[in-house]
């Protein structure tokens, strides 16, 4: 009978993006080098590049895999930019469920409509472990949202907590999905390849340590 193997899930945010989110920035695209840079000085042994179909997601991606030859890239509409999961009121804090509801009705229709399916999607091609007696690592070049859906599933949280998870521009986490295990989350947004002048885009305006 076939084993299964570890997946290592490392999950990026697209490199910072134009005014009206068309393209990379020219910031964007250094940060979208040196996370490839990370990836290929570690001697991460990636098996795939997914990414979501945007043009900034798609750009930062091909950067990426610029600096890691013969990995190949995936285009998925699973990997990105969309509403995961839209709550109901009773299921959130009644102190935070106007803000949190607000926030999502701002949202395009269309993403809180196809989301659902497309987030289903997501956990099933890009979490658990895998089949084989291999360990598998995967980059998935995406969006906050996921990432928020994704670190939440992998901690058991509630389903409407993919809300408040923030990730900034090329910043990196990693999920291991071990056999038997739980799924861990080994780091989440770590910028540590980044310079100081480029991390943080795409983070609210919280205090930064």
């Amino acid at each position: 009978m076939t084993g299964t193997a570890a997946r290592y899930l490392c999950l990026a945010r697209h490199g910072e993006a134009t005014e009206d989110e068309s393209a990379l920035s020219p910031n964007g695209r250094r940060q979208a080098v040196l996370l490839g840079e990370r990836l290929r000085d570690a001697g991460v042994p990636l098996a795939a590049i997914h990414h979501g179909p945007l043009s900034r997601a798609a750009q930062t991606a091909h950067l990426v895999g610029e600096q890691l030859p013969g990995v190949p890239l995936e285009a998925s509409e699973a990997a990105g930019d969309y509403v995961p999961y839209v709550p109901r009121a009773e299921e959130l804090p009644p102190d935070a469920a106007g803000r949190l509801l607000g926030f999502l009705e701002r949202t395009p229709e269309d993403d809180r409509e196809r989301g659902p399916g497309l987030a289903r999607e997501a956990l099933a091609r890009f979490t658990g472990p895998v089949a084989g007696e291999t360990p598998r690592h995967e980059l998935v070049v995406t969006h906050n949202f996921l990432i928020g859906w994704l670190v939440r599933a992998a901690l058991d949280a509630p389903a409407w907590r993919w809300m408040g998870v923030n990730h900034a521009n090329a910043a990196l986490t990693v999920i291991r999905y071990a056999p038997g295990r739980p799924a861990s989350v080994l780091f989440l947004n770590d910028m540590s390849h980044l310079p100081q002048d480029l991390r943080w885009t795409g983070f609210p305006p919280e205090p930064r340590f």
